[in-house]
């Protein structure tokens, strides 16, 4: 009988959300290194901005529930070093030319080996800065919107030039506000989980960077101690919970932190900023994206604190006597014959009101 494979217990080094920048080599998927950070230090990953195998540079890895901040990190501007190879000699001043007519908005379709549709796109190209030319290699930075295809950006320029032109080699080195000053090899993230393991977390926790270092452009809200916990059960923030907020239209994104600065929720605007002020009633921020766990601050509010529509009251309803019911709002009495006195005479003593 073949031998048992061993099981290695997986422990669990990070419980926290956090985003870690890892640089990529070239060789393995996106999807891969995310799982090798995930095996390391034992919990849930995720990865931002997808780069083809033979690609290098940052890699957002997100740990934890901060797999929720994907939507909004996939948004980001990328900047990229490329080296260009074309298939004839041009000369360096042509290139120069061809650069500066490739920014701006351009139309694009995904190569045949993307994981995409191949739709046509447009995506704007904010930069071109040609680094150096050596004969039929071209070096050049790029930076341009999410999802643009380096490698398509390539292949027009050599239409463009007359001469045909492939992406050599690609490195993403941003994306937003990261950059490779942030970046951590696999081996430095496989010795501060080894280390993390002998008890000596503190390597770990410098690469780490908090949730909030991801929406630093966004508008912000500090809230309330006492409003946090009902935030964290998907409770609406209204306006008394509100001590401070930088400015926001109605329907903006926005990150909702405590008096500490901890990173909260993001949250969807119901009004304008310039509407209300803090300490005002009235809903404000609808919560979409919680990060913070329940029970991190003390509950302030209860059960009852919910709202319950109050009942109707009961139409005025005429006695027979003329007389209406009491304005406390009770249940009308029950008329009777018995009970109807001497201004009733004419009518029939059989007579009953239900």
């Amino acid at each position: 009988m073949p031998p048992e494979k061993e099981t290695v217990e997986r422990v669990h080094l990070w419980n926290r959300p956090g985003i870690l920048l890892v640089d990529k080599p070239r060789g393995p998927s996106s999807h891969q290194v995310a799982a090798w950070v995930g095996e390391m230090l034992g919990c849930q990953v995720g990865h931002a901005g997808t780069l083809d195998p033979q690609v290098s540079g940052v890699l957002l890895v997100m740990l934890g529930n901060a797999v929720r901040l994907a939507p909004l990190l996939l948004q980001h501007d990328k900047e990229y070093i490329c080296l260009m190879r074309l298939h004839k000699d041009v000369p360096p001043e042509r290139v120069l030319e061809v650069a500066q007519e490739f920014t701006g908005r351009l139309y694009q379709r995904p190569p045949r080996k993307s994981a995409v549709k191949r739709a046509l796109r447009i995506r704007e190209i904010q930069k071109l800065e040609i680094l150096d030319i050596n004969d039929r290699l071209v070096l050049f930075r790029v930076e341009c919107d999410a999802g643009t295809y380096i490698r398509s950006l390539c292949h027009h320029m050599g239409f463009a030039l007359g001469a045909g032109a492939h992406m050599q080699e690609l490195r993403r080195s941003r994306s937003g506000t990261f950059d490779e000053s942030q970046m951590h090899t696999l081996h430095d993230v496989q010795d501060a989980a080894l280390a993390a393991r002998d008890g000596d977390t503190a390597r770990l926790a410098a690469m780490i960077l908090p949730v909030d270092a991801a929406v630093p452009e966004l508008p912000t809200v500090v809230i309330r101690d006492a409003a946090i916990d009902a935030i964290c059960h998907g409770a609406i923030l209204a306006g008394v919970g509100v001590i401070s907020y930088t400015v926001f239209g109605k329907g903006e994104t926005v990150a909702v932190l405590s008096q500490k600065n901890e990173f909260v929720c993001l949250g969807r605007t119901l009004v304008p900023s310039s509407s209300f002020k803090p300490g005002d009633t009235g809903l404000v921020i609808a919560p979409t994206t919680v990060f913070m766990e329940p029970g991190t601050y003390p509950r302030g509010w209860t059960k009852s604190d919910t709202v319950r529509v109050p009942a109707p009251k009961p139409k005025d309803t005429k006695a027979p006597s003329g007389k209406r019911t009491d304005i406390s709002g009770r249940r009308p009495r029950q008329w009777s014959s018995r009970s109807q006195g001497a201004g009733q005479k004419g009518k029939s003593s059989k007579k009953r009101y239900h």
